[in-house]
């Protein structure tokens, strides 16, 4: 269990008070999340190597207004409603693409639910929890199929075919991914240690080959790959390259609430060049091949 002042600089972040557990307040815990704390793989880009320690999420989240994804930030939301007296589990999931879920698939993300708050709207008392998957979720849903809207997408939580997991959320079609199954029964943080590795390491993982960083609010979603940055919220919007190093850092501390002060100058450069690079080279494969026809829009 974290000490009280370090839940309370949690909930500093959040810009909440404590208060007893109920749906309500888990609403507004859930919606603080993911305004405030970040989806970032900026530390994969600067060489740093995060475990999935809850404790040390924890910390990061609470401290040094950091984030991370789906194993830093529900594993430290986790410890934060544990510490306010909810009862949280946590579940393996497997986000997937078009051809589906699949068994392969399963610990490359974590899943949390909240049981034993029933309302009217959800007698059961079972909520599916996902601080996570940075454009999906703003608020908590009740665990049972239904369809569900929150600006600007339509959600679908249904009961899986049993082939792989127990649980299919499937994102709006303009989401960044298709969907996510998980299973019911609970597991530990140690099922994604793995995974975890691979995720931050790997050549062929996409965290690795692009800096991302997300945050949900209750109209859309803002999103920074690389440099450029984009809005997703149902509304025409251009996304724009972020040209300057200054404009970039600018917009990681003032759009996503990344000062990045708890890293140095070291750091900060490695991370800039890393970024400026991979977009270099992700700009010259846009460019049309000499000698061959280029598209006319």
């Amino acid at each position: 269990m974290p000490e009280a002042d370090l839940v309370d600089s949690y909930l500093e972040r959040l810009q909440l008070d404590r208060e007893p557990p109920s749906p309500a307040a888990l609403s507004r815990l859930h919606r603080a999340q993911v305004e405030h704390v970040p989806y970032e793989t900026a530390w994969i880009h600067m060489g740093h190597q995060w475990t999935v320690d809850q404790q040390a999420s924890f910390r990061r989240v609470a401290t040094d207004q950091r984030g991370g994804y789906c194993f830093h930030l529900n594993g430290a939301f986790a410890v934060l409603l544990e510490a306010l007296g909810y009862n949280v589990s946590l579940h393996v999931g497997g986000v997937h693409g078009p051809d589906g879920p699949a068994e392969e698939s399963m610990t490359n993300h974590l899943v949390l639910t909240v049981s034993g708050l029933p309302d009217d709207t959800n007698p059961d008392g079972s909520w599916y929890v996902d601080a996570g998957l940075g454009d999906a979720l703003y608020d908590v849903v009740p665990l049972a199929p239904a369809e569900h809207q929150q600006a600007p997408h339509t959600y679908v939580m249904s009961r899986s075919d049993g082939s792989v997991g127990d649980w299919h959320f499937a994102h709006d079609p303009s989401g960044s991914f298709v969907g996510m199954v998980f299973r019911a029964e609970p597991t530990s943080i140690d099922a994604f240690v793995d995974r975890n590795v691979h995720l931050s390491t790997s050549p062929e993982s996409g965290f690795v080959k692009t800096m991302t960083t997300q945050r949900r609010d209750a109209t859309g979603v803002d999103i920074l790959r690389g440099k450029v940055l984009s809005r997703v919220d149902g509304r025409d919007s251009a996304a724009r390259t972020l040209v300057t190093r200054a404009d970039w850092f600018d917009v990681l501390r003032e759009v996503f609430g990344m000062p990045l002060d708890d890293v140095g100058a070291d750091d900060r450069d490695r991370l800039w060049e890393r970024v400026s690079a991979t977009h270099e080279a992700w700009e010259a494969s846009q460019q049309p091949v000499e000698g061959e026809p280029s598209e006319v829009l």
